[in-house]
């Protein structure tokens, strides 16, 4: 009795051993060299600017003689590539800056691996302070959002007004998350992530934050796939979804002077619509847009549709 069942356990065990190999084997991928990703994704403007340890991915263009320059930041798993499309239009009459926040893009982790929100609003003032930027037009979408409005509680002198795209902030639950996120958060098997990361997996959770699936190209697939292949980025995702949620920081949301423009997407899933009307009913001077037929990642699914309203807010503000 006892022979046949260490029999099976040991079938099981070579069972599930093989399907790993043959997992690895497929699926496994190795960090991409960093001169590589650079040679790829930090072409001109691009640059890089020692801070808190780091050396910073960012891109500063358009006019540098404007004294407030808009300053853009990502969400999860995403970069400044994002606001590509964006910036375009925008460094037309504006000074732009864009960054890869620590823990994805071109920067990389934190050193110390404290993916907090009040580290981040630290190393957005740091960034900002070694740029020699003393105020700026704020925006960020989704994490980039969240940081954007508690930068503007801690430091308010300097942000002149901010850009909230689907940003995260109020305790909520998402109609649907993609399904990195998900794995990020089981425990055991999220490890296997740090070595074992799909492409399909990549496009699957790219398309789950945009409304017109056909709209993610695979140009655009590969680039979210080969940059979280930039060493250290695998671990950090994982460690930011093991950070704890500050759960009551959104009560400052109400402090915020600043003129704020607060844009959705009708069917972002990610951070549903809800999310939207509660910035607005708290923000004491705000302007709400909600796009139709748009999800999550407004910048990337139709740049043109979703920027009209932010140059609008800019020429009044």
């Amino acid at each position: 009795m006892e022979k046949g069942f260490a029999k099976i356990i040991k079938i099981i065990l070579l069972g599930v051993g093989f399907l790993m190999i043959i997992i690895v084997a497929f699926f496994g991928y190795r960090d991409i060299p960093l001169e590589d990703l650079k040679a790829k994704y930090a072409t001109s403007p691009s640059a890089f600017i020692s801070v808190d340890g780091m050396e910073i991915h960012y891109r500063d263009e358009g006019e540098q003689t404007d004294s407030i320059p808009i300053v853009l930041l990502h969400g999860i798993g995403a970069s400044l590539h994002t606001f590509n499309d964006w910036t375009k239009e925008l460094i037309v009459d504006h000074r732009v800056v864009r960054v890869d926040l620590p823990a994805y893009g071109l920067t990389g982790p934190f050193p110390h691996r404290n993916y907090s929100m009040e580290n981040y609003v630290i190393f957005l003032k740091h960034f900002l302070k070694a740029k020699g930027i003393k105020k700026c037009v704020l925006g960020g979408n989704s994490l980039g959002g969240c940081i954007a409005w508690n930068f503007s509680t801690k430091y308010p002198d300097m942000v002149d007004s901010l850009i909230l795209i689907g940003a995260t902030g109020y305790p909520f639950k998402s109609k649907s998350v993609p399904i990195a996120f998900k794995l990020a958060q089981v425990p055991y098997i999220n490890n296997f992530f740090t070595f074992i990361t799909p492409r399909f997996l990549v496009k699957a959770s790219v398309e789950n934050v945009y409304t017109d699936k056909t709209n993610v190209s695979t140009e655009v697939v590969d680039r979210y796939f080969e940059l979280s292949l930039r060493k250290g980025n695998r671990q950090a995702f994982m460690d930011k979804f093991k950070n704890r949620l500050d759960t009551s920081s959104y009560h400052k949301i109400s402090l915020i002077k600043q003129k704020t423009l607060v844009l959705w997407g009708e069917y972002d899933q990610l951070t549903p619509l809800k999310m939207a009307h509660r910035f607005h009913k708290d923000l004491p001077n705000d302007t709400l847009v909600i796009l139709k037929g748009i999800g999550h990642i407004l910048m990337e699914e139709h740049p043109d549709l979703s920027l009209k309203p932010v140059k609008a807010f800019l020429k009044n503000n």
